[in-house]
C-alpha cells in the first residue's frame, strides 16, 4: 500500500473492520465485522456481525504443543504461524461472505493472533530474561489472501514501551462503556479472566485494569480429562453443578502467589495452563476428591479469584456498582452464580444487555485497536500495562 492510499484510509469518515480473536481456551477464531466511525475517544462503534469458527482438533492440539516448552519446537511454530495466517485470512473471508459485504469493501482486519508464550513476570535471579510475548497468525498471509490493510502483533510495541503487553482492550472497553455516571467493572472470563475498572465520570488515565487470574482455562481441562476427551469444556456448568465445593482445595487454590501480586500484572497458560492443570488434578484424585466436587470448587476458584482482586485493587479506593460479564464464561452458570454469590450488592450483567455479543468483544476490541492504529493513534493504557507512555499499536500489512 502507498503511502497516498494509507492517507486516505486514514482520512475516511467510517470504517469497515474485521477484528479476529483467538484466545487462550484455543477453541476457534473469533470474527466480528463492525462499522467504526471517527477514532479516538469519540469513536462509535456498529457491530454489523459475530461468527466463531472453531478449530479442529487437530489445530488446537498444534497450538497446545507449540505453547509448551517441552514440545514447542522451532519447526512447529514456524509452520503453525502460516498454518494459523491462513485460517485467519479464511474467518475474515467468511464472516464478510455471511453478511454479503465483498472484501473490497473492508477497510481493515485488525487480528490480535494466537499468543503462544508470554513472560510478564521476570525472573530476578535470571539476568538474561526479558519480558516479552509471542503471537503467531501470519498476518502477512492474511492481507495477502483478503487484500485488506492488516494490523497485527498489538501487544509488542506497550512492551517495548516499558509495559506488559496485557491487558490490550482496556482503552477498548473506555470507548464502549466508559463516562458512565456509576463505577464499572468489564469482566471478560476466558480462558484468563482479565477486568477493566472504569471509574464514574473517570477518563481514561484513572482506568484500573489487569489479569484476575484463570478464567475457564482449568475448567475446560478438567472437563476433558473428566470425559475422557468427549467434552473440551463444562457446557452450561454441568459437570460442576453435579458437584459440591472442597472449602480446603479452594483455600489453596487461592494461595496462588499470582494472586497476591499487585497491579499491572498479566498472566496465562505459562500460570494456569495445561501442566497447572494436569498436576492439580492428579492432586485432587490423591486427595480422593469426587471429580465433581473437583471441578465444582475451581469453577469457584475463578469466581473467587475476580471478587478476591476487586476486594484488593478497587473497592479500597472506589465503588463497584456495575459488573458486565462477557467471554466464554457468561455460558456456564455455575461460575456466574459463584460470582453472583461473592459479589454481594453488585449488579452483574450480561455483555449482551448492550448489543454486544458475549463472545464478541474481544474480536471487537481489536477492530477498534486497529482502527487507532491507521489513525494514528495510541491504543495502550499505561496505568492497566504499566508502560512509560501511550503509543500506537500494532503493525500495518498493506493490502492489495
Amino acid at each position: 500500500m502507498s503511502i497516498d492510499n494509507l492517507i486516505r484510509l486514514k482520512d475516511k469518515e467510517s470504517r469497515n473492520v474485521i477484528g479476529l480473536m483467538s484466545g487462550t481456551s484455543c477453541d476457534g477464531i473469533d470474527a466480528c465485522l463492525v462499522n467504526i466511525t471517527g477514532n479516538g475517544l469519540s469513536t462509535r462503534a456498529d457491530i454489523i456481525g459475530f461468527e466463531t469458527y472453531p478449530y479442529e482438533n487437530e489445530i488446537r492440539e498444534s497450538i497446545f504443543e507449540a505453547s509448551c516448552k517441552e514440545t514447542g519446537t522451532v519447526d512447529k511454530i514456524c509452520q503453525l504461524n502460516f498454518t494459523l495466517g491462513k485460517l485467519f485470512a479464511d474467518a475474515a473471508g467468511q464472516i464478510a461472505g455471511k453478511l454479503s459485504i465483498p472484501l473490497s469493501e473492508i477497510d481493515i482486519v485488525g487480528s490480535h493472533g494466537q499468543t503462544i508464550y508470554h513472560v510478564s513476570s521476570l525472573n530476578e535471579s535470571n539476568d538474561n530474561e526479558v519480558r516479552s510475548t509471542l503471537q503467531i497468525g501470519e498476518p502477512s498471509i492474511i492481507a495477502q489472501e483478503t487484500g485488506v490493510t492488516t494490523v497485527s502483533d498489538f501487544r509488542t510495541r506497550d512492551i517495548a514501551a516499558g509495559g506488559e503487553g496485557a491487558p490490550m482492550v482496556p482503552y477498548a472497553d473506555f470507548v464502549l462503556f466508559g463516562r458512565d455516571e456509576i463505577g464499572r467493572a468489564i469482566q471478560n472470563i476466558g480462558g484468563i479472566s482479565n477486568v477493566t475498572f472504569l471509574p464514574a465520570d473517570g477518563n481514561i488515565k484513572e482506568i484500573i485494569a489487569f489479569d484476575n487470574g484463570p478464567g475457564n482455562m482449568i475448567i475446560d481441562r478438567f472437563a476433558e480429562i473428566i470425559t475422557n476427551g468427549k467434552l473440551k469444556y463444562d457446557k452450561n456448568g454441568e459437570l460442576a453443578s453435579r458437584g459440591k465445593l472442597n472449602q480446603d482445595l479452594l483455600e489453596r487454590l487461592c494461595a496462588h502467589p499470582y494472586l497476591s501480586k499487585l497491579p499491572p500484572k498479566s498472566t496465562g497458560r505459562e500460570d494456569f495452563g495445561i501442566q497447572f492443570s494436569d498436576n492439580l488434578f492428579k492432586e485432587s484424585r490423591q486427595d480422593n476428591i469426587d471429580v465433581h466436587d473437583a471441578i465444582a470448587t475451581i469453577t469457584a476458584f475463578t469466581a473467587k479469584s475476580i471478587s478476591d482482586s476487586y476486594g484488593k485493587y478497587i473497592q479500597l479506593s472506589h465503588k463497584i456498582t456495575e459488573v458486565v460479564v462477557s467471554g466464554g464464561g457468561v455460558c456456564n452458570p455455575v461460575l456466574l452464580q459463584f460470582l453472583k454469590d461473592y459479589l454481594v450488592d453488585i449488579s452483574i450483567r450480561k455483555v449482551d444487555e448492550f448489543g454486544i455479543p458475549s463472545g464478541a468483544k474481544e474480536a471487537l476490541s481489536f477492530a477498534i485497536l486497529a482502527n487507532e492504529t491507521v489513525s494514528g493513534s495510541p491504543g495502550n493504557v499505561p496505568s492497566a500495562t504499566g508502560a512509560k507512555e501511550s503509543v500506537v499499536l500494532g503493525k500495518i500489512i498493506s493490502g492489495n
